[in-house]
């Protein structure tokens, strides 16, 4: 394998890690022990629908993400800026109303929260999206739930609204993440739209790796330990290059580098096929009552019907933790369900359970601000959540810049080299 770097991992960061190289004139090589690019993101084909592997959005306000992606060859189909919250059996439609200005008598009336809530909106807002990142995640930090505690919000809209909202985000029912993360993720929600690609979030990380020069990614590789520039897969065989970049995940990461990685939340998704969706719209249905198993339900093929063959609709329900047995939650989630939306929900079918314990990197404090490429030793980098703090933005950013620096040191090694033979 002819490389000047040899990159661990074909998720978004070593993708963009290998583009920012690849513009540079150098050669990157990736290896990935799956047989397809993007990590954590992955859609499955299945009886013509496309299957998301867990809950996931791209959030169009990401600055990396804009600057990266063709949001027009993704044909981005966007959620309902706001959600369908279910409280006092029945829905509530909450939405935010500087986009949707037309809503805030709606929303007003609204039992989610107290009016004066609805007001302390406007304050969470303007913290959000005052200072640039740098000074967001140099902030004094707690806690989501303490933050919104500080700013006077009642448990009547922490329970009904934030909880099932961003808890959903973050993978964490209790809102124990910090709230430099917190404001970071309402930043993205009150800037951009939330969207899935009309195809399914794999198209996301295919759209970076169809950049690359062919043969760039080798497939079913796994990587056993690193050397000095040098990857020992587990099959034995060795590959060197001028530089070495662990890209993979959390674990992985800590496992060939020989650190503690950080502990993760996990999360449990079911798709199932429906004769017909349960509400209209592009809207994430919540759950606000604080009981049952479900935090929430969309409906894929509502935003774009290539999720879903014709005829058919697509319905993913999502929860909390990864340790459930998938026929006892199948059966607790149908029951919590037809009380939502009535006996049809026992004539949907189960298409897939995907629990996934490694979902999301715990966020509790402290989170702290990409502050760089990480450089561990000579010819060592290392990009991705290990080095980042987590999410589609960060990932590409921590590999832009990691491909960035890198090339600019191999540059420069390769100016001191010539000029020390030139000395000679």
């Amino acid at each position: 394998m002819d490389a000047d770097v040899i990159i661990i991992g074909a998720g978004l960061s070593g993708l963009a890690c290998a583009l920012r190289l690849q513009q540079a004139g150098l050669r990157p090589q990736i290896i990935e022990a799956a047989e397809r690019p993007g990590g954590r993101i992955a859609t499955d084909k299945r009886e013509g629908f496309r299957l998301d592997r867990g809950f996931q959005v791209l959030q169009t306000w990401y600055p990396r993400a804009r600057e990266m992606l063709d949001y027009d060859e993704l044909d981005l189909r966007p959620f309902y800026p706001g959600a369908l919250v279910r409280v006092d059996d029945r829905f509530h439609r909450v939405s935010d109303i500087w986009r949707q200005p037309a809503r805030l008598p709606e929303m007003l009336r609204s039992p989610i929260g107290t009016t004066a809530d609805k007001l302390r909106l406007l304050k969470l807002r303007r913290r959000a999206l005052s200072g640039d990142l740098q000074d967001l995640y140099t902030r004094p930090e707690t806690t989501a739930l303490k933050r919104l505690r500080e700013l006077g919000f009642s448990e009547r809209m922490i329970e009904r609204f934030f909880k099932p909202f961003f808890a959903g985000v973050f993978f964490e029912p209790e809102l124990n993440v910090s709230s430099r993360t917190f404001e970071f993720v309402f930043r993205a929600f009150a800037l951009g739209d939330t969207a899935l690609p009309a195809h399914g979030m794999e198209q996301i990380p295919l759209q970076l790796a169809a950049r690359l020069v062919p043969e760039t990614i080798h497939y079913g590789l796994r990587a056993d330990r690193i050397l000095p520039r040098q990857v020992i897969l587990e099959d034995g065989t060795r590959l060197q290059g001028r530089a070495v970049v662990v890209a993979t995940d959390g674990e992985q990461a800590g496992r060939l580098l020989g650190v503690e990685s950080r502990p993760t939340r996990g999360t449990t998704c079911l798709h199932f096929a429906a004769p017909q969706a349960p509400f209209e719209g592009p809207y994430l249905a919540l759950n606000g009552t604080g009981s049952g198993p479900v935090n929430s339900v969309l409906c894929p093929s509502n935003l774009s019907a290539d999720y879903a063959p014709p005829n058919e609709s697509l319905v993913t329900v999502n929860v909390f933790g990864a340790e459930h047995n998938p026929d006892a939650l199948e059966t607790a989630i149908r029951k919590q369900l037809v009380g939502w939306f009535g006996a049809v929900v026992q004539r949907w079918r189960r298409l897939a359970v995907y629990r996934l314990p490694n979902a999301l990197p715990a966020q509790t404090p402290p989170v702290t601000p990409l502050s760089g490429p990480l450089r561990l030793q000579e010819g060592l980098w290392v990009c991705g959540e290990h080095a980042a703090p987590p999410s589609i933005h960060w990932a590409l950013a921590s590999g832009c810049d990691t491909g960035a620096a890198l090339a600019a040191t191999l540059r420069a090694d390769g100016r001191g080299a010539r000029n020390a033979s030139t000395a000679r």
